[in-house]
């Protein structure tokens, strides 16, 4: 089984990059799976049903999401209901939604990290045991750590390898060049990256950042909408039968003046 994750995709233009490359990316690379982490879709920071559908027209079967799934109140009854979109597994009990779901022959589980988060979310390493406790029939298991801390995203990976498919890193919008199967089969990035804006500073627009870093003061972000677009992922070559990984590798491209 073969397993293509998009990093984090941020705003219209993310999702327009999506819809120009994930078709043909798609054939190109067999995928039998397309899983993108969505919680920045919808105008940088959330998603709503609108803009989830955009990314299942264009091809995913699945979508993650973080911390910023919560900034769109309208998505809340949808996290419930019978789209394939996850939320962080590790939030207190009542909250919408699900962190663990099984489809297309797979198991996904969406996780949040704790270090330099500032929402306090239960231990994401126990939140994977109690997720693994219910899919001992289900070989094939991919988790989205949705973290800030390397070391934390790290730790995770070694703490599962063996266990799981593969964990792979989202959040930080950064790609990191740390593609590997770890021993025991288990595929590992720290940071897949992100589907959005390449002028920019995490995919927001850079003056206000930068404005903020110098001044302190409030400032408000706002996704790059034109521009040179990157479209940053992994292809995760996946045994069926045993889930063990086989290969993990990087698949990035840049549209020039997308969106212009």
């Amino acid at each position: 089984m073969k397993i293509l994750f998009l990093g984090d995709v941020i705003g219209r233009l993310g999702r327009k990059t999506v819809q120009t490359v994930l078709p043909t990316l798609r054939r190109e690379s067999e995928a039998d799976l397309v899983v993108a982490n969505g919680e920045n879709a919808a105008g940088g920071r959330g998603l709503t049903l609108a803009t989830a559908d955009e990314l299942f027209a264009a091809g995913v079967d699945v979508i993650t999401s973080g911390n910023h799934v919560w900034e769109m109140r309208e998505i809340y009854p949808f996290l419930d209901g019978e789209s394939l979109i996850l939320r962080p597994l590790n939030y207190p009990p009542g909250v919408p939604g699900r962190g663990l779901l099984t489809a297309h022959g797979a198991a996904f589980v969406n996780l949040q990290g704790r270090v330099f988060m500032s929402i306090e979310v239960d231990c994401p390493f126990r939140a994977a045991d109690d997720a693994l406790e219910r899919l001992q029939d289900t070989p094939v298991v991919i988790v989205d750590m949705h973290a800030e801390a390397t070391s934390e995203k790290t730790g995770l990976a070694w703490y599962l390898d063996g266990r799981v498919s593969a964990v792979i890193g989202t959040h930080t919008h950064v790609a990191t060049a740390d593609t590997r199967v770890l021993p025991k089969g288990t595929a590992f990035v720290t940071d897949v990256g992100m589907v959005g804006p390449r002028d920019s500073i995490i995919g927001m627009e850079i003056k206000p950042i930068i404005e903020r870093f110098l001044t302190q003061l409030p400032s408000r972000f706002s996704p790059v909408e034109k521009g040179p677009a990157i479209f940053n992922s992994v292809l995760i070559d996946i045994d069926e039968a045993s889930g063990r990984a086989q290969s993990i590798v990087r698949i990035d491209r840049e549209i020039a003046k997308h969106g212009q």
